[in-house]
């Protein structure tokens, strides 16, 4: 028996530019127990992988700002107040670093996200002056409520699916993993993972990206 999974997606199921890593064809569809995709991109990615990859569609979006399980969809945060924070931002000569169509945040329902190359000390302070919190993914800051985490999203998934969080592993490599890393059994920062979620993990990774997540997922089928 292999135990449910929680995966990252970015830095965890993809390579060093970014690109969704084949393999993941191979060995999540026949993963014989429930396998959860928490990732920091806006609702519609980790649904359409989900689709594409044959599996349930049991998904953590936007850092847990959405979560859907057995069909229904739930969500936290405060999207109006983290829109607030970027017209402010950009009213006080920060730019969100996107271009028009603006794909990072065009289906976003509760936060906002803003390129890496934005002015981050100005970015948190006017994020502090609305009561919210900025977090560096590695691919964005993402600007959402206190108390959004992917960690709370996998405890209302397996309230859902009447599994304990303790029952999961989980795989990540960024600061938004390490609320799911402190609630799962077992816990997993592939090499190119960031000090926070290194720090959370219960074991780091030899190797980077898909390559360390394939490390595990091959030890879990062979224990």
């Amino acid at each position: 028996m292999v135990p449910p999974l929680v995966l990252d997606i970015d830095g965890t199921l993809t390579d060093a530019q970014g690109r969704l890593d084949p393999r993941v064809f191979e060995v999540l569809p026949s993963w014989d127990a429930p396998v959860v995709l928490a990732t920091g991109k806006a609702f519609p990615y980790p649904v359409s992988l989900c689709h594409y990859l044959g599996l349930p569609q049991t998904v953590i979006a936007e850092n847990g700002g959405v979560v859907l399980v057995d069909g229904e969809v739930t969500f936290a945060g405060n999207r109006e107040a983290a829109q607030a924070v970027a017209d402010e931002f950009v009213s006080r000569g920060g730019t969100l670093g996107w271009d028009a169509a603006d794909t990072v945040n065009r289906w976003r329902e509760t936060e906002i996200a803003v390129s890496l190359d934005a002015d981050e000390a100005l970015l948190r302070d006017v994020a502090s002056a609305f009561d919210l919190e900025v977090i560096d993914t590695g691919f964005a800051y993402h600007v959402k409520s206190h108390g959004v985490e992917k960690g709370v999203g996998l405890e209302h998934v397996c309230e859902t699916m009447d599994y304990d969080p303790a029952d999961f592993v989980a795989v990540g490599d960024s600061e938004n993993d390490a609320s799911t890393f402190r609630v799962v059994g077992q816990s997993y920062a592939v090499a190119n993972a960031d000090d926070v979620a290194k720090e959370a993990a219960d074991e780091v990774l030899e190797q980077s990206y898909m390559d360390g997540t394939l490390s595990v997922l091959e030890s879990l089928q062979k224990s």
